[in-house]
């Protein structure tokens, strides 16, 4: 497609005013956060003596060393579990169109139309009642339901776009279902597994309304949880709580840009197939 030069332009101007909008809450909660403590940042200004210590003094009274071993803990349980499961719902529902597949799958399309908010009552007295409140497990196992949905829709979407070709040449070859599965259709579907595990990854670091119901304790929950706890003992501190939510932020922030290409790669590979 060839564009004018009046067409590029607009469409640079247009890119650089949407970087600009998108990074002004950052820049100006890292200007607040190098603030002298005690002060009340107002506006955006740079601070003529920034204190970089502030990251230092949020990170020890947060306690962020045991707020990151338990998000790692979480993310570790609800992860891999959930992309595994998803994967293998996805390869029925969408290549193997298993019987009653048409059914599974509306009711998973009905699970995406269900919000956090509208179920975490029923959530927690089934916690409560399976003791498992104020503690890890409460988090991890919801977590994996509530994205199941979601999870075996995106890879549905790639299995039912992988040529039957393939599997055909492979049941010729003699390859059993969970050959093909394994050997044939997972190398096929790494970017789209790839994608999906940073999503799961991001929604589960910055999990906040289950991790405050459901935990009390405030080192047993996601980083971003625990920032409920953090904002009510520092809430009149602004200079630290920005300093502490950077530091929250700042995980999810490396791990898009590391794996940013695999998810653009998922994206387009999706949309280029029919």
């Amino acid at each position: 497609m060839n564009l004018s030069r009046r067409e590029q332009l607009t469409g640079r101007v247009f890119l650089v005013a949407l970087v600009l909008i998108t990074l002004l809450p950052f820049v100006s909660m890292l200007s607040a956060a190098l603030q002298p403590r005690g002060t009340v940042p107002t506006g955006l200004s740079w601070p003529s003596d920034p204190q970089w210590g502030n990251f230092v003094d949020a990170f020890t009274v947060a306690n962020m060393g045991a707020l990151l071993r338990s998000s790692l803990l979480i993310v570790l349980g609800v992860v891999p579990v959930s992309v595994v499961i998803a994967t293998m719902a996805g390869f029925g529902l969408g290549h193997l169109r298993v019987p009653g597949g048409g059914i599974a799958f509306g009711l998973l399309l009905l699970g995406l139309t269900l919000p956090f908010e509208a179920i975490v009552t029923p959530i927690y007295y089934q916690m409560r009642d399976l003791g498992l409140l104020n503690t890890r497990w409460a988090i991890v196992l919801p977590l994996i339901g509530l994205y199941m949905p979601f999870a075996v829709f995106w890879m549905r979407a790639h299995f039912a776009n992988v040529p039957t070709e393939l599997s055909d040449a492979a049941r010729v070859d003699g390859s059993t279902t969970w050959q093909l599965f394994w050997r044939v259709q997972v190398p096929l579907a790494r970017p789209a597994i790839a994608s999906l595990t940073i999503l799961l990854f991001l929604w589960t670091w910055n999990q906040f309304l289950l991790a405050i119901v459901l935990v009390d304790d405030a080192t047993k929950r996601t980083m971003a949880g625990a920032l409920g706890a953090f904002q009510g003992q520092w809430g009149t501190d602004l200079v630290l709580l920005c300093a502490g939510s950077l530091l929250i932020l700042t995980p999810t922030l490396i791990v898009f840009l590391i794996f940013q290409r695999q998810f653009i790669k998922a994206l387009l590979q999706g949309s280029l197939k029919g």
